[in-house]
């Protein structure tokens, strides 16, 4: 039985070859396409796994797919190979929507294991919660609104706002600064110095009036990160009303 089924976007016949077989050594089921546009269209019809998608290839780049799939099918796990290593690469790959980067020339090895990571992570990503209560605010994500216990709205700003969706949707868990940055702010994390994070932190707790001495809502876990305090009522898919 195959692990995963997993496309292929890969225009050098060579490079692609290698991939699909590695790939289905490794058990996994593989489908493969020579161009972006015929990617795309395999990706969407349904039954894709994951998706390994080179940025610079003919008709469609990996880039122009991404950002199509990114709309139709939001949760598909997507990792880029590319021979394009510099830092502003890899960053716009990220801040694009992918899961991760790979860098040719790249060992099978890696690759096996890195899609194994997403896979795996994409597995454990929870259902969305859109609208929960908690600390005496109830919070509606979908509409980006805040109602304090004296009933004070609040609108959460963008950026706020998903760190917040990330925390709701990963509960019971401390979440690392780096893994915040990765996935909130699509950012290379790796040696990354700098208090993006908790300046974020700081100003989510004064929208949702989280005391920053005693906080309820978003709780700081010591060398772990954040995790959101327990919820009330948690609604999962678009708020009602």
């Amino acid at each position: 039985m195959a692990l995963a089924k997993v496309l292929v976007v890969e225009d050098d016949a060579a490079v692609r070859r290698g991939i699909v077989d590695a790939l289905m050594f490794a058990g996994y089921d593989v489908q493969e396409a020579a161009d972006g546009k015929a990617g795309l269209a395999a990706a969407v019809s349904g039954g894709i796994d994951l998706v390994l998608l080179d940025i610079l290839m003919p008709k469609m780049s990996g880039l122009e797919v991404l950002e199509v799939l990114r709309r139709q099918a939001a949760s598909l796990p997507v990792i880029f190979l590319t021979a394009r290593g510099l830092e502003e690469d890899r960053v716009q790959g990220l801040r694009a929507g992918a899961d991760d980067y790979i860098v040719k020339p790249f060992g099978p090895r890696e690759m096996l294991a890195r899609v194994e990571a997403v896979l795996r992570r994409s597995a454990e990503r929870p259902t969305p919660v859109r609208r929960f209560t908690i600390g005496g605010c109830t919070i509606d994500l979908a509409r980006r609104e805040v109602v304090l216990a004296d009933q004070t709205r609040r609108v959460l700003p963008d950026l706020e706002a998903r760190v917040l969706e990330y925390l709701a949707c990963n509960p019971g868990r401390a979440v690392s600064r780096e893994e915040l940055l990765t996935r909130v702010w699509k950012l290379d994390a790796r040696g990354l110095q700098t208090r993006t994070v908790d300046m974020a932190i700081a100003r989510l707790r004064e929208l949702l009036g989280d005391d920053p001495a005693a906080p309820v809502v978003i709780v700081t876990v010591r060398a772990k990160g954040y995790m959101l305090g327990t919820p009330q009522d948690p609604t999962d898919g678009a708020a009602s009303g």
